[in-house]
């Protein structure tokens, strides 16, 4: 069947004039702190000698993916607000399509990174240097661009495959796989199975995988002594944090059939928008290397400038 559909329209978050000038007004605010935020982030880690562990490694990457992330929806969600039509052609809507799942998928392979370094860490350390060494860990983050770039590709071409022939309306404001399927003008039922397959499979088996595995640290440090268990209770404390707020918006999302929930909209801002915001609070405000190193790339700014 022929895809005669060239764009689409977006209904965004809200139709309402006054609401949009509000909407646009927070996400701007959101936007600008979450890109500071990261940036911050990975600024401090490159300059920051204290801060060379792989977790620190990870880290980087985590705020660079969240940095991307929230690119791919957040600055057209803050254009469209100014604007009286709302449209995305078809073929940015595909490139936004895989920039998010790209991104996405790139969380949530370095969350499961950052969690196998915090096991090998705390239950095996007398082999974690040799287990977490720089080769390893460069080895380790290049398959999760490879991951990344596979779970992402698929997610487009079974989109792709589908024939879009009116109406091209979208109930959201972005272009993602739901929204899409129900625009179709096909049965979806086996896209569909292969998407939740794709999509839902991952984020539902990676949840488990990270809790378990946290469980398990946790469990382990019954035998260290009480500094080391506040020091490692305080890192895998924020980890879970960051694995709760991003995988449940994301199970509820990616892991059922294609119907419209009036909250679908409020939960995608939250795994798109506010998990990239506060990943940069959690990993800050609980995390006294990080917080220390900060605090002498200011001092060491301020000094520059005073010279």
């Amino acid at each position: 069947m022929k895809n005669n559909v060239t764009e689409f329209i977006l209904l965004g978050l809200t139709e309402d004039p006054v609401k949009k000038k509000i909407v646009f007004v927070i996400f701007l605010i959101f936007y600008t702190a979450t890109m500071l935020g990261n940036l911050l982030i990975i600024l401090t880690i490159k300059t920051s000698r204290t801060l060379a562990s792989p977790m620190y490694f990870f880290l980087t990457y985590l705020s660079f993916s969240d940095f991307c992330f929230s690119s791919a929806t957040a600055p057209k969600l803050i254009v469209d607000n100014l604007s009286e039509k709302q449209t995305i052609s078809f073929d940015e809507c595909m490139a936004q399509l895989f920039i998010m799942h790209f991104f996405g998928c790139m969380e949530v392979l370095v969350l499961i990174l950052m969690a196998y370094d915090r096991y090998v860490a705390i239950c095996k350390p007398l082999h974690y240097s040799v287990i977490m060494n720089p080769k390893v860990c460069g080895i380790l983050v290049k398959l999760a661009w490879v991951g990344s770039f596979l779970h992402s590709i698929i997610q487009v071409c079974l989109t792709l495959s589908l024939p879009f022939c009116g109406p091209n309306v979208i109930d959201h404001y972005f272009c993602d796989l739901q929204p899409l399927l129900r625009l179709a003008c096909t049965d979806i039922y086996v896209i569909n199975v292969l998407i939740v397959s794709n999509s839902g499979a991952i984020c539902m088996v990676t949840f488990v995988i990270l809790m378990t595995s946290y469980m398990l640290i946790l469990y382990s440090l019954r035998n260290h002594s009480a500094e080391g268990k506040r020091k490692a209770l305080s890192t895998c404390t924020s980890h879970i944090i960051v694995v709760i707020l991003f995988f449940v918006p994301c199970i509820f999302i990616y892991t059922r059939p294609p119907i419209i929930f009036p909250v679908d909209k409020l939960v995608s801002v939250f795994y798109t928008i506010g998990t990239p915001l506060l990943n940069p609070l959690i990993y800050t405000l609980r995390n006294a290397e990080v917080k220390t190193a900060m605090e002498k790339l200011w001092n060491n700014r301020v000094s520059s400038h005073g010279k």
